[in-house]
């Protein structure tokens, strides 16, 4: 019974020592690994930018080349994974640029509709907006006599014939473009800010 426990212990080692180096790797063999797959990924993990060579070395199964953790892209500018945007281009879900040209206020106050909601969130967020970017001009109720439009005047107010009827697209298209000694306000403010501060103003040219 000794004899067989010795021979089954002798056994159980070099079956071991067996399972052991055969997980080894070398030039001309790559070991057993588990999902390999996993550990030696075959596209650049874009979100990740390891430029160095020598990252992770010490588990690395193959000989030569760049350690394991080694992700960047020598193809591509400053071995980045990701690719710059295209110039111009617009992110997904965002509005497209603003095309029509500044001497085109006719057209834009036909074609251009709002395309926010006229909800109280709205209109609370235009207000806002508005106090930020237009009050100083415009005054408080848009008739022209903020601090700014009362020193050097020629504010129309909204209420006026000339304004109060104007449409929607006509309001964005100013805010875009400008008018008058009115500066362009597309630098400050986006595509969707600009439709807000319209929703506002449309309630200040019916009081």
């Amino acid at each position: 019974m000794m004899k067989l426990n010795t021979y089954i212990k002798g056994i159980a080692i070099v079956a071991g020592a067996y399972i052991m180096t055969s997980c080894a790797a070398g030039v001309d063999n790559t070991g057993v690994e588990y999902a390999p797959q996993m550990y030696h990924s075959v596209p650049y993990e874009g979100l990740v930018q390891v430029t160095d060579t020598e990252a992770g070395r010490w588990l690395t199964s193959h000989e030569g080349g760049e350690a394991e953790f080694y992700t960047s892209n020598p193809n591509n500018p400053h071995t980045m994974n990701m690719r710059e945007p295209v110039a111009n281009t617009v992110r997904r879900g965002s509005s497209l640029p603003y095309r029509i040209p500044k001497d085109s206020i006719e057209l834009a106050g036909e074609v251009m509709k709002n395309p926010l909601p006229e909800t109280d969130e709205i209109l609370a967020e235009g207000k806002v907006l508005f106090t930020r970017f237009c009050w100083h001009c415009h005054g408080d109720a848009g008739l022209g006599d903020g601090p700014v439009g009362q020193k050097f005047k020629g504010v129309t107010p909204y209420t006026s014939r000339a304004v109060k009827d104007k449409p929607e697209g006509h309001i964005f298209h100013v805010i875009t473009h400008g008018k008058g000694r009115m500066g362009s306000h597309a630098s400050q403010l986006s595509i969707e800010e600009r439709w807000k501060i319209v929703r506002y103003v449309q309630t200040l040219q019916n009081q």
